[in-house]
């Protein structure tokens, strides 16, 4: 108790003046009777609070729980899906790299077929031109440059 509370126990009951005898008023215990409803209710409310918020909580962990095995099968779905995926992305640029390729084979055949064409040309003339040189070395007349 405190001093404050200690000395309004002495404080007169009534109005000054003529002397009346009572007791004086106990505003503890009329506060405590003003104020023990309202805590009473209080305390009701927080119980209900505290299962209120257990109850939460224990939601709440059930969901991180789920969306861990939810996310972990996503996952799983990822890496079976990844290789179909990366072929799928991969298959125009191949398809373009094969038409390249076989575009750049095709310009290698022709320019394989032009230049046999150019050589059978000119095979018999440089045949004839490496006999003549032969005759001339077996026969001794050699032109020096």
């Amino acid at each position: 108790m405190s001093l404050r509370d200690f000395l309004e126990r002495f404080r007169p009951a009534g109005t000054p003046g003529a002397s009346a005898t009572g007791v004086p008023a106990d505003r503890m215990a009329e506060r405590a009777a003003e104020l023990e409803p309202a805590l009473a209710r209080l305390t009701d409310v927080q119980q209900q609070v505290a299962r209120i918020r257990a109850a939460a909580e224990e939601t709440a962990e059930a969901l991180r729980r789920n969306a861990e095995q939810e996310a972990e099968h996503l996952l799983a779905n990822a890496w079976e899906q990844a290789p179909e995926v990366r072929r799928q992305a991969a298959e125009p640029l191949l398809r373009e790299a094969r038409q390249e390729a076989d575009a750049l084979r095709a310009a290698a055949d022709r320019t394989a077929s032009a230049i046999r064409e150019r050589a059978r040309e000119r095979m018999p003339h440089l045949v004839d031109l490496a006999v003549a040189d032969a005759m001339r070395l077996a026969s001794g007349t050699v032109k020096e440059p």
